[in-house]
């Protein structure tokens, strides 16, 4: 009798051990959450200042100039001072977006723990373990903030240029596949500026302030590679929510688009079929899905395109409602001064108006933990893969993924190159990087039971080299 209630008892200390140690790593992967999310946060604030700095670089190369080289670059003073507005114009959205994003956890809080016992050398680790968060759009003017999870990391901590676009042209895919082997995240702050202000007026000391409610979100300074981040997400808002980028919406989404429609010509309000769109970003083409009559979730890793998408999907009240400046933070291949420092107003639709399809919603999270869950298997009637193939540290998950979550004769459209994201991770041993021929994608994806119905190579040129 005495060994039974021993061994009940070793029993229960071994559940207690077990719980405590699930608390643990939970409070752990929060603390490394909290983290980045700080980090983050940082960047974004540490914006103004930063490219202030770049601006007082450009004037001290500008004063080493010789007297005679002064005088034929006379307008370049007037210039920098001109970049200073339009850094505070970038500012602004900024700080709106900030201002009205609500973090998920408790900012104001200390560490809780760190595994390496020195907080401050965990600030670029992020946990594996994250739970996702799926939310509801909510795409009615003002709304709920945001109650989002994934503090980003992802493919942002991995490449400098993540958010941006490789530049010239490239062969790029369109792909249309059966798998016949199976069946939101998310108020504004007034930050006044002059858009008259006398250019002559020497405000190169005066980077515009974070509002009082930022300076209260514990931050600190980032390395200019997390500022750079920031500036690649002001250039991608325009391929998704500006007029003029429209032409490279039209070449990128426009063909995924007519697909769905020819793969689900009759598709009931009553009962929409269901789209997963991984690797989001801003969320637009999500968006003109979910206006097709889908039943639309969009799933992105970095909290630098969560935060903005949710703000415009959000908080937007008007057509135009804010203007930025997106091309002013390089010098390179501009045509002109005024063709770099124009500016671009958002959005260029109100998404409220937009005629979305009820359960359209925003999933943070890294793909492979959030739909590798057996909760999702036969889940989607049509996945969309817009320039996210190449994402993947092992494509081959990803396609093995893809064919178990959706439904039996489901659909898989993709479009993208397969420029590989990790390919170039030079110094990084450990970092796991497949990078497969378009012959030996195509093969993997006949393995895992799909049927090639259209694919296509077409060049391709972005809209945002200038």
């Amino acid at each position: 009798m005495s060994n039974d209630n021993n061994n009940k008892s070793a029993a229960a200390a071994v559940e207690d051990d077990d719980e405590e140690a699930i608390i643990r790593r939970k409070k752990y992967e929060e603390s490394l959450e909290i983290q980045s999310l700080r980090r983050i946060i940082s960047a974004y604030i540490n914006y103004p200042e930063a490219a202030e700095e770049d601006v007082k670089r450009y004037e001290r190369s500008f004063r080493r100039l010789p007297v005679a080289h002064k005088a034929l670059l006379a307008h370049l003073p007037l210039k920098y001072q001109k970049l200073r507005r339009c850094i505070t114009k970038n500012s602004n959205f900024i700080f709106d977006m900030l201002q009205a994003f609500e973090p998920p956890f408790d900012m104001s809080q200390d560490d809780e723990m760190c595994e390496h016992g020195d907080n401050s050398s965990c600030v670029h680790h992020h946990s594996d373990d994250r739970d996702p968060c799926c939310e509801p759009v909510s795409i009615s003017g003002r709304a709920p903030s945001a109650q989002c999870s994934e503090a980003c990391g992802g493919h942002e901590e991995k490449k400098e240029n993540c958010c941006e676009p490789k530049s010239g042209s490239f062969p790029e895919g369109l792909e249309c596949q059966t798998n016949t082997h199976k069946g939101g995240c998310d108020n504004a702050i007034d930050v006044s500026v002059d858009s008259d202000t006398d250019p002559n007026k020497d405000i190169s000391c005066a980077p515009p302030e974070s509002p009082d409610r930022l300076d209260s979100m514990p931050h600190f300074h980032v390395p200019l590679v997390d500022v750079d981040k920031v500036r690649c997400v002001i250039r991608n808002i325009v391929r998704d929510w500006a007029a003029e980028g429209q032409k490279e919406r039209d070449q990128c989404y426009k063909p995924i688009l007519e697909e769905l429609k020819r793969h689900f010509p009759n598709r009931s309000e009553d009962s929409p079929p269901s789209c997963l769109v991984p690797g989001a970003g801003l969320g637009r083409l999500a968006l003109e899905i979910s206006c097709l009559g889908f039943k639309s979730q969009g799933n992105e890793f970095s909290y630098y395109m969560m935060i903005c998408s949710s703000f415009i999907l959000n908080q937007t009240q008007a057509i135009g409602e804010w203007t930025i400046h997106p091309w002013i933070h390089s010098n390179c291949n501009s045509l002109s001064d005024a063709d770099q420092l124009r500016p671009v107003s958002i959005p260029d639709i109100l998404p409220a108006s937009a005629g979305i399809t009820e359960g359209f919603s925003m999933c943070g999270g890294d793909f492979v933990e959030v739909y590798g869950d057996p909760a999702q298997v036969g889940a989607w009637d049509a996945i969309v893969t817009c320039f996210f193939l190449d994402t993947a540290h092992n494509i081959v998950e990803y396609i093995e993924i893809i064919s178990k979550i959706l439904k039996d004769g489901g659909v898989w459209i993709n479009l993208g190159p397969l420029l590989y994201h990790f390919a170039d991770m030079y110094g990084q041993e450990d970092e796991m990087s497949v990078e497969l021929s378009l012959e030996d994608v195509k093969r993997i994806t006949l393995h895992y039971g799909f049927e090639l119905e259209v694919s296509h190579i077409t060049l391709f040129m972005y809209s945002l080299v200038l």
